[in-house]
């Protein structure tokens, strides 16, 4: 395929990195940098492949854990004087503590209601909607975890079914409404009814990029019941419009 499409979907490289941690189950101040580092370099190499054009920033990052990497795996004679100049990992440690404090800061603030975020009446309180319950086992899944679920779809798919690209004009806008009216009447979908029926490979695409768009903005969220179960879309917001 000769066409890319910006990776404008997710807020930085250090989502990424952060996404690895929490999957992983790492504690932040003592990251297996080999590890993730061959993780994070796997998520790029997966991303190019489904077209994505990554931002500059996360080869910034990449070639970043690389460095500590090789530094990490010096030699014992090499290594001592290495550690008197402290630990490599040290510096991304403090970038990721902070970036995620600003990111919990930010997500609470957006989860408050609209009025009381930006208008601040004086002494109005309003209750804010309790969210719909869901079965315990549900997991609600991140971008991240919606691309590597995508990048198995499509390479279980018969490439020999999938189409060429066509000349007909599409855009993100197209697929986002989509989506939209089609959750609007059935409430839910299945992640793989939205794309196992499609073989264009543009509109592949189109639609995982929807749907990304779509969790960025907290308008659907993705749930999976169990590490290996099916994969629902559902509206993040009531079909009254309360959220």
């Amino acid at each position: 395929m000769s066409y890319e499409i910006k990776l404008d979907v997710f807020e930085g490289p250090l989502d990424l990195l952060l996404y690895l941690i929490k999957k992983n189950k790492i504690d932040i101040y003592n990251i297996p940098i080999a590890l993730i580092t061959d993780q994070y370099l796997q998520y790029l190499e997966m991303l190019r492949s489904l077209n994505l054009d990554l931002a500059g920033e996360y080869l910034v990052l990449a070639s970043t854990l690389i460095h500590i990497k090789s530094r990490m795996l010096l030699p014992a004679d090499e290594e001592s004087e290495a550690e008197e100049e402290g630990d490599p990992r040290l510096e991304l440690v403090q970038q990721l503590i902070e970036y995620q404090s600003y990111k919990e800061a930010a997500l609470g603030l957006d989860s408050r209601l609209l009025l009381e975020r930006d208008v601040f009446a004086r002494g109005l309180y309003v209750e804010a909607p309790a969210e719909t319950e869901k079965d315990e086992e549900d997991i609600e899944l991140s971008l991240f975890d919606l691309v590597a679920s995508f990048q198995k779809i499509v390479s279980q798919m018969n490439k020999e079914e999938l189409l060429e690209i066509n000349g007909e004009r599409m855009s993100l806008a197209d697929c986002i409404n989509e989506i939209m009216e089609r959750l609007t009447k059935e409430q839910n979908l299945l992640f793989t009814d939205l794309l196992e029926t499609l073989r264009d490979k543009r509109k592949i695409i189109y639609t995982l990029l929807a749907i990304l768009e779509l969790m960025k903005l907290r308008m659907i969220k993705a749930y999976q019941t169990g590490p290996f179960g099916v994969i629902r879309i559902i509206l993040a917001v009531g079909g009254d419009g309360e959220g």
